[in-house]
């Protein structure tokens, strides 16, 4: 594989990091939200650092891929396919980016602090408003669905170009060549 068909290892570090924990969030936000008891104060001190952490590398990441574009996609590939890998890209830079700022937003309007550990606390981002807690709690919620559907139709596409097209998308993003 040469450098112009495969991502610059600085992106794929931060591909395969943030890929990790995004599932870690995932799993993370669903078992905060099923649980009321002890693990919810547990789960919710990993969710709010994890979801920062989240959001700074999207935005390092989001830089980074503005001055170094993704390798071409094969020419044979069909124009919506294309597409569709544009679209939901776009997607998962836009809920990396807002999904954070919603719930930082979500906690601020409900009056919770922000703490990152260590007695680290961020401002509130929203004044204290009961109705756009319960408003973006809501969208915090229908967004984390979203992103979960999205992450299954990237991996599914990952997948589908690695194991059946066999065309190097998937391995411009893992840098390995597929045995002939």
């Amino acid at each position: 594989m040469s450098r112009s068909d495969t991502f610059h290892p600085f992106a794929r570090v931060l591909h395969w990091l943030m890929a990790l924990m995004i599932i870690a969030m995932l799993f993370v936000g669903a078992g905060m939200v099923s649980t009321v008891e002890t693990k919810h104060d547990w789960l919710l001190a990993i969710h709010k650092p994890l979801g920062i952490t989240i959001f700074v590398l999207a935005l390092i990441r989001l830089g980074f891929r503005l001055t170094h574009p993704a390798p071409p996609l094969p020419a044979d590939m069909p124009l919506w396919q294309k597409l569709a890998g544009h679209a939901s890209h776009g997607l998962l830079y836009a809920l990396m980016i807002s999904m954070p700022l919603i719930g930082w937003g979500m906690l601020s309007a409900g009056n919770y602090p922000v703490t990152l550990g260590g007695g680290l606390l961020l401002p509130p981002i929203l004044p204290t408003n009961p109705v756009l807690f319960a408003w973006l709690r809501e969208a915090h919620r229908y967004l984390a669905w979203l992103f979960f559907l999205t992450f299954l139709l990237h991996m599914g596409a990952a997948l589908m170009h690695g194991l059946i097209r066999r065309d190097g998308v998937l391995q411009s993003m893992t840098g390995t060549r597929m045995p002939e």
